[in-house]
């Protein structure tokens, strides 16, 4: 790799000399400079620069105002600068130190030791650029493995979310709807990329409990008795236990939403009778999505609802089984939503959820 040397001195013949020296180390191309200040402007437009040899005695900007400059500048903190001095001249060194000088040579200079110096610099400088180089690679690696966990942990709450879903009536269309629509409320009321993104994902872990539901109550086609809407509200209770615990965010959001996506803004939901803002916000979210999607289904127990019944009825809850401000965000992303409610189609979401 070509290495790139910046020499400042005031001298024509000291720069030429210095330059030569510094073509006998292989790669090296030398960059001379009789201007502190054009030197500086000079560097600042540049990508890679490997080494700095500047004369302490320079007109305008002097050698250790010129290499406060340049470690000021943050792709040049680190690069190596040689700092030229007369040998009685110790307290300027000492300034050069403390301003980051790495190396010091005495006028007149020694040949030889410019040689060595220049190449054990270049050397460090060239170690500094693989090290760099190394972290990236280790970046990226540990990013790859961590996007694997991530696909693998996501592939894990699909396969949960398809085992609650072969136990219940409701379609595979069901949970991909109704969990874009909770990612649109959770838009619409500001929520982040980030936690959009948690919402979509932890949105269809909503019935999971219902793997603990006996079958004569679960596909029962007709209402359920008060003792079997007893043990049909379990399934809240059981889908928390399922997931909880897990160091998972997706899980752990699962397990709020599984819990408490039957709670009602008035208090009179179940299990807990939670009411107004101590429901958590993603579970008045889903509870919105949740229930406008059942609304528009059909079921073997009902006809689907229109879309302007299914909206007048929301309406009519908010307040009471609805927090208002998630009916407003529903209602602001009512375009979007639409857009998923045809996109998603019970016949084209069995094909997404395959």
């Amino acid at each position: 790799m070509q290495q790139h040397v910046l020499i400042v001195d005031d001298s024509d013949i000291n720069l030429m000399v210095f330059a030569a020296m510094v073509g006998k180390l292989g790669d090296a191309v030398a960059h001379t400079f009789t201007q502190s200040t054009v030197a500086c402007d000079w560097i600042k437009q540049q990508q890679q620069v490997d080494l700095i040899i500047i004369d302490y005695m320079m007109p305008e900007l002097d050698g250790i105002e010129f290499l406060r400059l340049v470690r000021a500048h943050p792709r040049f903190m680190d690069v190596p600068v040689v700092m030229i001095t007369a040998s009685d001249q110790k307290n300027i060194r000492y300034r050069a130190l403390d301003a980051g000088a790495n190396d010091f040579l005495i006028k007149p200079v020694d040949k030889v030791e410019f040689i060595a110096r220049v190449r054990n610099l270049l050397q460090l400088s060239e170690a500094r650029y693989q090290l760099a180089d190394r972290a990236a690679l280790l970046a990226a690696e540990v990013s790859k493995a961590t996007a694997e966990i991530l696909e693998r942990e996501r592939d894990t709450v699909v396969r949960l979310c398809k085992a609650a879903e072969y136990r219940d009536p409701e379609t595979g269309g069901h949970i991909i709807r109704m969990a874009n629509y909770s990612r649109l409320i959770g838009k619409y009321m500001g929520l982040s990329e980030e936690e959009q993104t948690l919402l979509l994902e932890a949105a269809p872990m909503h019935d999971l409990g219902k793997v603990g539901i006996p079958d004569h109550i679960l596909l029962k086609p007709g209402k359920l008795s008060f003792d079997e809407f007893e043990q049909m509200k379990k399934h809240a209770f059981f889908g928390y236990e399922l997931l909880k615990g897990s160091h998972n965010k997706v899980l752990q959001a699962g397990a709020i939403i599984a819990l408490g996506h039957h709670e009602k803004f008035n208090g009179t939901g179940y299990p807990q009778g939670l009411q107004g803002d101590e429901i958590p916000l993603f579970c008045r979210i889903v509870a919105v999505a949740d229930v406008f999607d059942a609304l528009t289904s059909p079921r073997p127990y009902k006809r689907a609802w229109s879309l302007e019944e299914a909206v007048d009825w929301l309406h009519e809850n908010a307040g009471a089984h609805f927090d208002p401000m998630c009916i407003k965000a529903f209602m602001d992303a009512w375009e979007e939503i639409l857009v998923v409610h045809e996109r998603y189609k019970d016949s084209q979401a069995l094909v997404a959820a395959s």
